[in-house]
């Protein structure tokens, strides 16, 4: 079991990151808060024209290189439309639920870098007829209220078309070190990769690691390829969230169960109109499944369809690259409060340094 102390590290990380609010093309504060933890652990680190942000820890050049690497975006909205009497019209960005966004707390990033508090209006229940008591109301029927008198006003406290939106940030501890935020998809992913990357400082006949917190993967899961495309590794490693079935609605669709231990996906399909997905390459697999028994790690298999991450498309890049998608339990996927266990994310971590460090001179890229 983790010690207390790393326990209580990674969840003052996971909460510091969960509370910055940045959505996909406006990561640029989770960015630099990343920035400033690689350079505490005397790591340099650029970003390039898209705001990736990259961190090449040198290793052997003989051996295969690699990508380590979680998007630091989160899903939510842009402002489309300002009515004359203030309210706020928008567009999602990302696999937003609507079912899950009447009475939600938001914030709009104001021209000043600056969090406007509002909130998804919901109908009053004494005006709510029968017929629309069990429907959803659409993103187009929806807006936000933040309490502007009319358009004027909400131009004037720095609000305009575009304006990035995103769930209110949140995060709380529940029991059994289990804790709860808006962003936990992927801000967990990073947490643990930070938290890698001063390990791996300490490893001695590693392979060349480039650290990279990705953008724009809850948009259009492309935004990684300008990296890959420039930095060419052998293997890519991706750590994201797996769906959980341990709670009620979830029972039939797997088995990955909250504090359990880190996942490994042997498939992943998006069939909903991309036919896209990732079959992960065996040697890799057999990497991980080693590094699991080597430190009695429970590593939990997930196989599932309606899945997809940017790793979909990494793995087509340059000449083709070795890719795995390694994962954390999570429950309750885009909603404004996923649930995850710090355990998992830090048997993750163990995991992931385990397995770099058993990629030696015998590894093989081949099938």
């Amino acid at each position: 079991m983790p010690n207390t102390k790393e326990v209580n590290s990674l969840n003052k990380t996971l909460e510091e990151l969960v509370l910055i609010s940045g959505l996909s093309g406006y990561e640029t504060n989770v960015k630099n808060y990343l920035f400033k933890q690689l350079k505490n652990k005397s790591l340099k680190s650029t970003s390039d024209v898209l705001g990736n942000l990259i961190c090449t820890i040198k290793g052997d050049e003989s051996l295969p290189s690699i990508i380590l690497f979680a998007h630091m975006d989160q899903l939510g909205f842009v402002v489309k439309k300002i009515e004359d009497d203030g309210f706020i019209r928008v567009e999602r960005v990302g696999g937003i639920p609507e079912k899950a966004l009447a009475s939600q707390d938001i914030v709009i990033v104001n021209n000043k870098n600056e969090l406007v508090k509002g909130i998804i209006a919901n109908k009053s229940h004494h005006a709510t007829q029968p017929d629309e008591k069990y429907t959803v109301t659409t993103i187009k029927n929806l807006y936000i209220d933040a309490g502007f008198k009319n358009k004027k006003d909400v131009l004037k406290n720095g609000i305009n078309i575009g304006s990035p939106v995103t769930y209110a940030p949140y995060y709380k501890t529940l029991s059994n070190n289990n804790v709860c935020g808006s962003s936990i998809d992927d801000r967990a992913g990073c947490a643990v990769i930070l938290s890698v990357a001063g390990s791996l400082l300490q490893l001695k006949n590693k392979p060349t690691v480039h650290i990279v917190f990705s953008v724009q993967e809850e948009f259009n899961l492309r935004g990684v390829l300008p990296v890959i495309n420039s930095l060419k590794p052998d293997i890519a490693i991706q750590v994201d969230l797996t769906l959980t079935s341990d709670t009620p609605d979830m029972k039939d669709s797997s088995d990955i169960f909250l504090g359990s231990g880190p996942c490994i996906s042997l498939f992943s399909f998006h069939g909903r109109g991309t036919l896209n997905g990732v079959i992960p390459h065996p040697s890799v697999v057999e990497i991980f499944e080693k590094a699991a028994k080597a430190k009695k790690i429970n590593l939990q298999r997930s196989a599932a369809s309606g899945i997809l991450t940017d790793s979909s498309y990494v793995q087509f890049a340059n000449k083709g690259i070795a890719t795995i998608d390694i994962g954390f339990p999570m429950r309750y996927s885009h909603s404004s409060r996923e649930v995850c266990n710090l355990n998992d994310l830090i048997d993750l971590k163990n995991l992931i340094i385990t397995a770099i460090n058993k990629i030696d001179k015998n590894f093989k890229l081949t099938r």
